[in-house]
């Protein structure tokens, strides 16, 4: 590059070194001012500022000699006096064209790079750095590779300067007219905004192939973040025009309405809006807020971006029912009519729900309870809460709280998001339109919990009588009264509702129904619904009582009624076909029947045969679908005491089995057990259904019985099942489910039941037609259940002898 600026006039040297005393140079000896931060390169005029003492001393002895200078960067930039071995060795010869010490006593030089050089040695006998040098020759640029490099490069360097936001004047121009490569190479590195080692790198890299190289590739990726960087400033510009543009038309709109008289339609919506308002009945904190929101509406034009949130909002504020409503009277006789009408059965649930109604008749303003209708499906929880509204006078709505991991489905979500809305109990409350209705929330067993929140922990609030006066919906922002609201929850079981919202619900069981139940639902109820639902008639089909019973028996085994209905509807469906054929116009349905359309039976009556051979003994289980048979099944072989458990049981069942076989080692005198049988033999317990986990601990008194069973030889009763946890101590205990565990032994056809003593609490619990069929034996000790449970022993019948090992 040519000079840009003259050398130093006589006056700028005596100002830069009044006194001008030092030794000559050697021939091959140049003053070197060390600089920080950054690196000279040949052929490039830059500014230079310099305030150490032994750089100013440095630059003012070459200013007085007009000598050039070696621009040499330091390793370390911290240092404030750099030695010899802290400095770089290899720098650039530099021209000082201009020197000035500016007012406030710093130093400012101009100076022009002229080629690199070589430190050999530095020298001593100067206040200031001096060094023997060899300068580095520029290689020739020959050849098409160098060639090809040296165009790529330039059009590199013109594109970033146009990319720039503040290039330098001239530039551009500069870089077109530079005919050498490696000029080209160092302006480039001289301008690149890199780190000062990258550049005193590409200094050091004297042949022309690797530094063009080096230079392209940092070019290359400053250009893209120029790129990118452009791409991103012409969106948001684009973005602020035409933000700017809408805003401009919107506004020129307007007033082109107004001044046509055309804005009625808004005022008519304002005006609209505010009618409601004053009708709604709001508390006066909701009206204020309202009233502000309208006034913000009133004051935007149509087409901004929260007209539509604003007016959405205000719709959901009018269209609440915040006004109290009026009592409705009960009638108890009415009440109890409904319920009998809509439910066969449960009597106690009934009870229970004609109190509730009783309290709500006489103290309207009390606070009552949440209650909550647990037990298996198909049981009539949910049709339960409708007759509870009808019985009411009241609006039902129900919300499905099944799989709802989400809290703002309870609570809503705040008005910031797109497409925000209320939660589900504010929008169940704007769908019944009264305050006062029945909420059935269903499935509050299986609430889930994720990343969003806890929905369980939302519903505290909704379902606490001390809270719910002033419920807050996000989506709202203002206190909503719930106090009015019946709210009736399902569950099928109680182990996964978190204990604190257990705690505000009553809880009402729910247990399975009998056979004989089954039946009267089946023909009040089931039949005449699967009869309208498949287009036919009583007078053209007929299901007879002994069909419903074989399909109860022998077709569904289950707490509830779904799956009896399902196999009544193949049943009516097998006959409707019939009749749309022509074959027939009244079908009559018998047991004979059933078998032919349902096929053969898929549940029989196995007891008797389960229990034929000595080791085996019936049990009673309690399912989330009602209760149920579980068959103990014991046997024994040559071994080394082992004891052996199959059939996917729990660890609570498993120690049970342990504690059982315990008990039997600690009365095998007693029991005519010879002891070394249990160290000969190994004992092996299998729980059939070996697909289904089982787990608790009231099968103890039925593996009791099953090992004694075993080791004596003889047979448990058929007709007996039993149930009940045992200790080491020989003591029945106490379980649950013992309603389910009866009414399943009464239908699998069980003639005798052995309850814990401790049980006869539920007695009154169990359905009377069920305690008719049944004896009840009730166990305070195993040996209770030995005496009951035992076939007694044929008259020549000796223990059965144990196997050798």
């Amino acid at each position: 590059m040519t000079d840009m600026a003259t050398h130093p006039t006589e006056a700028e040297a005596k100002a830069a070194d009044p006194a001008g005393n030092f030794p000559p140079l050697p021939e091959d000896a140049i003053i070197i001012v060390p600089v920080r931060n950054f690196v000279m390169f040949p052929d490039v005029v830059m500014p230079l500022a310099i305030g150490r003492p032994l750089s100013v001393e440095a630059a003012q002895a070459a200013v007085r000699q007009s000598l050039p200078v070696g621009v040499l960067a330091q390793r370390d930039p911290e240092l404030k006096e750099p030695g010899a071995l802290d400095m770089h060795r290899m720098g650039t010869i530099a021209n000082v064209l201009r020197y000035v010490t500016a007012p406030d006593e710093s130093h400012h030089l101009i100076v022009q790079g002229e080629s690199r050089f070589r430190v050999k040695e530095f020298l001593d006998g100067w206040p200031f750095l001096v060094a023997r040098i060899e300068r580095v020759a520029e290689p020739d640029a020959e050849g098409a590779e160098i060639e090809a490099r040296f165009i790529n490069l330039r059009n590199q360097a013109l594109e970033t300067v146009q990319l720039l936001p503040q290039a330098p004047q001239g530039l551009a121009e500069a870089i077109r007219t530079i005919g050498s490569p490696g000029s080209l190479a160092d302006m480039t590195a001289a301008y690149l905004d890199i780190p000062t080692d990258q550049k005193q790198d590409i200094l050091e890299t004297v042949a022309l192939e690797p530094r063009l190289d080096k230079v392209m590739a940092l070019l290359a990726e400053r250009l893209e973040v120029l790129r990118l960087s452009a791409e991103i400033g012409k969106g948001v510009q684009e973005k602020l025009g035409t933000r700017q543009r809408e805003h401009l038309l919107r506004e020129q709109m307007a007033e082109i309405q107004r001044q046509l008289g055309e804005d009625e339609g808004n005022s008519a919506e304002i005006a609209e809006l505010k009618e409601a308002t004053a009708k709604a009945g709001m508390p006066e904190d909701v009206e204020k807020q309202a009233n502000k929101e309208l006034r913000r509406l009133e004051r935007m034009p149509d087409g901004a971006a929260e007209h539509g949130i604003i007016r959405t909002y205000l719709d959901w504020l009018t269209e609440l029912p915040w006004a109290l409503p009026e009592h409705k009277a009960i009638d108890i006789a009415e009440a109890r009519a409904q319920l009998d009408a809509d439910h066969y059965g449960l009597e106690k649930i009934k009870k229970r729900i004609i109190e509730y109604l009783a309290v709500r008749k006489l103290a309207p303003e009390g606070k009552a309870p949440i209650l909550c209708f647990a037990g298996p499906p198909g049981v009539g929880k949910t049709s339960l809460g409708q007759s509870i509204a009808k019985a009411m006078g009241r609006e039902f709505v129900r919300v499905s709280l099944g799989g709802v991991h989400d809290e703002a489905e309870i609570r809503g979500h705040r008005r910031t998001y797109i497409g925000a809305l209320p939660g589900n109990i504010i929008q169940a409350i704007r769908k019944a339109g009264t305050r006062d209705c029945v909420m059935m929330l269903d499935e509050i067993d299986k609430l889930g919990r994720g990343v969003q929140g806890d929905p369980s922990a939302a519903m505290l609030e909704v379902l606490d009588p001390e809270q719910n006066n002033s419920f807050r919906d996000n989506y709202l922002g203002v206190p909503f009264d719930l106090s009015r609201v019946v709210f009736i929850a399902t569950a099928n079981m109680l182990d996964t509702i978190p204990g604190p919202l257990r705690d505000r619900m009553e809880v009402i069981s729910l247990p399975g129904y009998t056979e004989e139940e089954k039946l009267h639902i089946a023909e009040r109820y089931l039949v005449r619904r699967q009869l309208e639902a498949n287009g036919v008639t009583e007078d053209q089909v007929a299901v007879g009582p002994e069909a419903l019973k074989a399909i109860i028996s022998y077709y569904t085994r289950e707490a509830g009624v779904r799956n009896l209905e399902r196999e009544i509807g193949k049943v009516i469906r097998h006959a409707a076909v019939r009749i749309a054929e022509g074959s027939a116009t009244h079908v009559a349905i018998g047991e004979a029947d059933v078998e032919e359309v349902l096929g053969g039976r898929i549940f029989e009556d196995e007891v008797a045969q389960r229990t034929s051979v000595p080791g085996v003994s019936t049990g009673l289980a309690w399912t989330p679908v009602g209760g149920g048979i579980l068959f103990i099944e014991a046997t024994r072989m040559p071994g080394s005491g082992q004891l052996i458990l199959t059939g996917q049981l729990g660890e609570v069942m498993r120690e049970s089995v342990q504690a059982a076989l315990s008990l039997v080692k600690s009365r095998a005198a007693s029991l005519g057990i010879d002891p070394g049988t249990f160290e000969r033999q190994d004992i092996h317990v299998h729980v059939p259904a070996g697909a289904t986990p089982k787990d608790g601990p009231s099968a103890g008194v039925a593996m009791y019985l099953a090992l004694t069973s075993l080791l004596t030889g003889r047979t448990v009763r058929s007709d007996t099942a039993m149930t009940g946890e045992i200790s080491l101590r020989g003591l029945v205990l106490p379980v649950g489910g013992i309603k389910e565990k009866v009414v399943a032994a009464a239908s699998a056809g069980i003639k005798r039941v052995m309850l814990p003593a401790r049980n006869k609490r539920d007695y009154d619990d169990i359905p009377a037609n069920a305690r008719e069929k049944l004896e009840f034996i009730w166990l305070e000790k195993v040996e209770d259940a030995w005496d009951n449970g035992m076939d007694a022993p044929a008259p020549a019948a000796s223990p059965a002898p144990a196997p050798e090992s």
